[in-house]
This record gives structure tokens, sequence and C-alpha cells, in this order.
């Protein structure tokens, strides 16, 4: 685990909190190199699937010009949703690094756990690193919201 790649991740949920989007960065590295960065998009682009490794799973295919990301990790603030988690499953990413749960939609563990399945035919290393900058990030947002 490398914290700074986690940092990455949290400066791409703050780009993000000033668009007003729920603030979540994710960041794909291969080897010790970020090659894709983003952060959720869905209020400004009226896309529901805008969400943050959506958007850095493309950008890094797009980078590698393959869809295969298999020695690929991703850092994200928050865990993946089962969209997400299934796009990472699909994408092949080795290493998911997770700063914060998700007790309402996490996929990854916390509600369900798409990424671990035996029923399916790729396996992802979950990697819990509780960050409390990403928790307190997203509970304010939302309290700030209401």
């Amino acid at each position: 685990m490398n914290e700074d790649f986690m940092l990455e991740a949290i400066h791409e949920a703050e780009i993000a909190l000033l668009l007003k989007e729920v603030p979540v960065g994710a960041v794909v590295v291969k080897g010790n190199t970020v090659i894709a960065r983003a952060h959720n998009l869905r209020e400004t682009l009226n896309d529901p699937t805008a969400h943050a490794e959506m958007l850095a799973i493309r950008k890094a295919a797009a980078f590698l010009q393959s869809w295969r990301l298999n020695e690929c990790s991703m850092y994200v603030t928050l865990e993946p949703c089962p969209m997400c988690a299934g796009a990472i499953l699909q994408s092949r990413i080795s290493n998911l690094y997770i700063g914060t749960f998700d007790p309402t939609a996490g996929a990854c563990g916390s509600v369900i756990n798409i990424l671990q399945s035996d029923s399916l035919n790729h396996w992802t290393r979950i990697h819990w690193n509780y960050n409390n900058k990403c928790s307190n990030m997203l509970s304010n947002f939302f309290k700030n919201r209401r």
C-alpha cells in the first residue's frame, strides 16, 4: 500500500467536492506510476455511470490500449458500488485499496462482495485502508446536503 496513491485519490475527491459532486476519487496505478485518475462526474455529465472508478478504468484502458488491467491497482476513497465492482472485476484489476466503507451500497465486503466470489472468474485482492479524511469528507458532504 502506497499512502501517496491514496492521497492522489483524495485529491480527486476534493475536485469532485468543488463541483458539488459526491466526493469520490480514484486512481489506477501500474508499477509505481499513476496511469489514470478520475472523480465522480454524475451530476456534471448527467450520466449515472460516471463514477470515479468507471472513469478511471476507461482512462487506464485507453492509456494501456487494453481492457486487461491485470497488473494494475486501484486506490479509491469510497468502497465501490456493485456497478463499479463489476467493472473492476471485468477489467482484471489485481488490487483494490479502499479509503472508507459504504454501509449502504458497498460491494467489496460491506453489503456484498462481488470481487471475491467463488462463482466468478476473477478475484481482486481487497485492502482496507481506512482513512478519516475519506470518511469525513463524505459525511460532511451529505450533512451539508440535508
